[in-house]
């Protein structure tokens, strides 16, 4: 099970791949972006609106927690998306406005989490209506590894176009211990 220092990096690590990402993004020419390009959601646009779309949903079923986080006040009343590639926006600014507000909300949360909150059960249905019992951990660093996974295809598509994003791990934000 994570820690809940874990998720805190997690959450500082997803927040700033994703400016990173975006602003690498934002060399291209809207076009470019949203063109097919064989991955698995189409285009870099359709990765990124997949990322969001995703999270929106996953935040959604964390909103049932007990715990009853405040960061996700705003979403218990707010429609649940019904597909992972539902859209939020067809330009790369309309995206990173829902990004911004989902990493400032994934964030939050990160830092309202408590250890006991982490190893509750947290039952939850998949767009299929499939239904599922699992650690609230293990839920959280299967956010976190999505965001990874699928920026990790985004990455990949823009080093193909000539874009560099630069530095990508996850080690960078890792703070240096000094020996006791």
């Amino acid at each position: 099970m994570p820690s809940c220092q874990d998720i805190i990096l997690f959450a500082e690590y997803n927040a700033s791949m994703n400016r990173k990402l975006y602003d690498a993004a934002a060399i291209l020419a809207p076009d470019e972006i949203s063109a097919e390009r064989g991955a698995y959601f189409g285009s870099i646009l359709g990765t990124l609106n997949h990322l969001v779309a995703g999270d929106t949903i996953w935040l959604g079923r964390f909103a049932q927690h007990p715990a009853c986080f405040s960061a996700l006040d705003q979403l218990r009343a707010a429609p649940v998306p019904t597909s992972l590639t539902q859209s939020f926006g067809d330009t790369l600014s309309a995206l990173r406005q829902q990004r911004v507000r989902l990493d400032i909300t994934i964030s939050t949360l990160a830092r309202e989490v408590r250890q006991p909150d982490l190893d509750h059960l947290l039952t939850y249905r998949n767009t299929r209506g499939t239904a599922f019992q699992r650690h609230f951990g293990s839920l959280l660093l299967h956010l976190f590894n999505h965001q990874t996974h699928h920026r990790g295809q985004a990455t990949t598509l823009l080093t193909q176009l000539g874009v560099d994003i630069g530095v990508t791990d996850l080690l960078t934000l890792v703070p240096d211990v000094a020996p006791a």
